[in-house]
């Protein structure tokens, strides 16, 4: 049997979700490499700070991928689990050799642009489709990430020189 079967959704409007999340996910999938990689990477006077910071970002980009394949499932579809096709399929774009806190903190603050962006997108998709899980899914991501881009911004103020 379908999950599908008992969600009262269209399954029409649900494919068309199904692939944005799916989107999302191999998106999500590259932002959380790319801070392992700020975490790893940073140097200088906002070190303990922001390698605290990206440790805290990277565990909740895992949560969030976990929570977005969850959903595909929950929809009928299959969540991509190959890095290959992540890449692929991502928008973000792969960083490396990102050291300095002024492009650390840029580089997150531009994806969070990109996730918010994609997130809004997806969140007018399923109040159309009336998937009101991923509404509330969407924006409980946007509510955290709307205050973390904040924080970080202020934070890029002082510690950036920005």
């Amino acid at each position: 049997m379908k999950t599908l079967n008992y969600l009262h959704l269209d399954a029409s409007q649900v494919e068309g979700i199904v692939s944005s999340l799916k989107l999302l996910l191999a998106d999500y999938q590259v932002f959380y490499t790319n801070l392992r990689g700020l975490h790893w990477n940073i140097q200088g006077h906002a070190f303990f700070v922001l390698h605290a910071k990206f440790e805290e970002l990277y565990n909740d980009a895992a949560q969030k991928a976990d929570e977005l394949a969850e959903r595909i499932l929950t929809l009928g579809g299959v969540p991509e689990n190959r890095f290959s096709e992540y890449l692929r399929q991502a928008r973000l774009a792969e960083a490396a050799g990102i050291s300095t806190p002024r492009e650390a903190v840029a580089l997150v603050l531009e994806s969070y642009a990109h996730l918010i962006g994609e997130e809004r997108k997806l969140l007018a998709a399923a109040s159309e489709a009336g998937d009101e899980a991923t509404v509330a899914l969407m924006s409980d991501y946007l509510r955290e990430q709307e205050k973390t881009v904040w924080m970080l911004t202020a934070s890029a103020q002082n510690e950036c020189g920005k």
